[in-house]
């Protein structure tokens, strides 16, 4: 299992991001291998880590075609400065409540 970090200071997003942001998301986990995704966002500030079963299906989303195209509009403004980083989880603890609304 992966993950992948994004993390950002938000810059000037027009209406095209939100719109941008929900179909790409939609798009990572019906048909590139996103198990989920989850983001959040604070003052300027924005995080989004989404869980992949293999780096495989990460490479081939950051070269699906929608994707990159977010990618370009990205350099319109939208962030101010972006980090992404890929982790490999080699373990995962929850408590039984969480383990049993899976």
């Amino acid at each position: 299992m992966y993950a992948v970090i994004f993390t950002a200071t938000v810059g000037d997003q027009d209406e095209r991001y939100g719109d941008m942001a929900e179909k790409l998301r939609d798009l990572a986990m019906a048909g590139f291998g996103c198990t989920d995704f989850i983001s959040a966002t604070q003052g300027d500030q924005e995080i989004a880590v989404s869980y992949w079963q293999d780096e495989a299906d990460i490479k081939a989303w950051k070269q699906q075609a929608e994707h990159k195209v977010a990618q370009q509009l990205e350099k319109t403004g939208w962030y101010k400065h972006y980090k992404v980083e890929v982790v490999k989880i080699l373990r995962a603890y929850a408590n039984s409540d969480a383990l049993s609304e899976s």
